[in-house]
Order: C-alpha cells, then structure tokens, then sequence
C-alpha cells in the first residue's frame, strides 16, 4: 500500500492528495503548501486500487528524519492508514541509518503522533495560519533496536 515515490507519475499523485487535504480542506495557500524542498524531498505514496489516498514527506536535516506534509485524504480517515503511513516513514527513515526524529505536528493531532513515541517540546506556534507543536522522538527514547 505504502511506497517511496520513484516516479513523476507518483509525485503527482502525491500532490494531489496534498491538495485535496492541505489545500482545500485546511486552506492552506498553495505558495506555502508547495515550497523548495519539494525536489530534494523523499515523498511517501499510500494507494488503494492505483487510488491516491495517503502521502507524506521526508527531509534528512543533520542527524534528523522530519517527517512533513502526513495527510491522509478525508474518505479514507479513521481506518488506520495515518498510523500506518507515519510508521513506514519510520521505517524509511531508519533504513537510512537515521533514529532521530522529528516534525511540526497540527496541534489537534499532538495525542495522536504521541502513541507514536513523539514528544512535544516547546510552545504552541503557527504556521501556515495552523496551531503547531514541535515534536521529536529518538530510537534510544523507544527502545528501539535493529
């Protein structure tokens, strides 16, 4: 169901579920929804018959995986796809040698990313006109062992 994007075809249908969710569903203009990490990003495809349903991004900062862009489209929600989709790029993530996390969670979704294993750091901030709450998780904090 979940797979890294290797084609245009793919980063295409990325973008669509990113529209659909971001864009006109939460509003978010295009011109912050769309940035110049888009190229140099690992993107994350989750289909359902060649359906687009689920995407996300990875960035590799320093020692950091940053999960972005999670968005699961509206029909497909509360089947366990977002929880899936958020473990496979932890698994991409690690298979890349990285076991730093981190990402910029929608505040009504801190519980959620937190059953995960992240943790909030900080205060409450905006972005994209969005409450927001940096959240980090590393592998030694899990347990985790490969």
């Amino acid at each position: 169901m979940f797979k890294t994007v290797a084609t245009l075809d793919d980063l295409i249908k990325v973008f669509i579920v990113r529209g659909i969710v971001f864009i006109d569903e939460q509003k978010v203009p295009y011109d912050i929804e769309m940035d110049e990490y888009e190229y140099s990003s690992l993107h994350v495809l989750g289909e359902i018959d060649g359906e687009p349903v689920a995407a996300g991004r990875l960035r590799f900062i320093n020692e950091w995986a940053k999960l972005e862009r999670i968005a699961v489209r509206k029909e497909y929600r509360n089947r366990g796809y977002g929880h899936d989709i958020v473990e496979f790029m932890l698994a991409v993530a690690r298979e890349k040698s990285y076991h730093k996390f981190k990402m910029h969670a929608q505040a009504h979704l801190r519980d959620y990313y937190a059953r995960h294993g992240f943790k909030t750091q900080g205060g409450k901030f905006k972005e994209a006109d969005i409450n927001h709450y940096l959240m980090t998780m590393e592998d030694s904090d899990s347990n985790f062992s490969k």
